[in-house]
């Protein structure tokens, strides 16, 4: 799975995706027309380590709905994600044994990489 998962509307995603060499193979998804299927979820949880490390606090349903007072739960992470695209910590590129997730510095320097090396 060759996946890099972004919104349309985010600058900062489409910064990043012009940033990116070497993207050739990888299936560039809009999450907001194309939506994110629950195994695409689990896919990246797993590679990723867990569903929070998926969540974006930033989203700003996060501090509507109230959820920075809330303790949530790795379901709660991923029911979030599943119900609203704003949740997804973005952009995710996504291979079959790597992932990165969200826009620090330090995670666009390393999809720079991980793409350099890719064949």
């Amino acid at each position: 799975m060759k996946k890099i998962f972004y919104l349309a509307t985010c600058n900062t995603c489409k910064k990043i995706l012009d940033s990116l060499d070497n993207k050739d193979g990888f299936e560039l998804r809009e999450i907001k027309s194309e939506g994110i299927s629950e195994a695409e979820v689990d896919e990246m949880a797993r590679l990723a380590g867990s569903y929070e490390a998926l969540f974006s606090r930033r989203a700003m349903k996060y501090k509507a709905l109230g959820l920075g007072e809330k303790t949530l739960s790795e379901k709660d992470y991923k029911y979030y994600i599943m119900e609203e695209y704003t949740f997804l910590k973005r952009p995710v590129l996504l291979s079959t044994d790597d992932i990165f997730v969200g826009n620090a510095k330090k995670t666009v320097d390393a999809m720079q990489a991980f793409l350099a090396n890719e064949q």
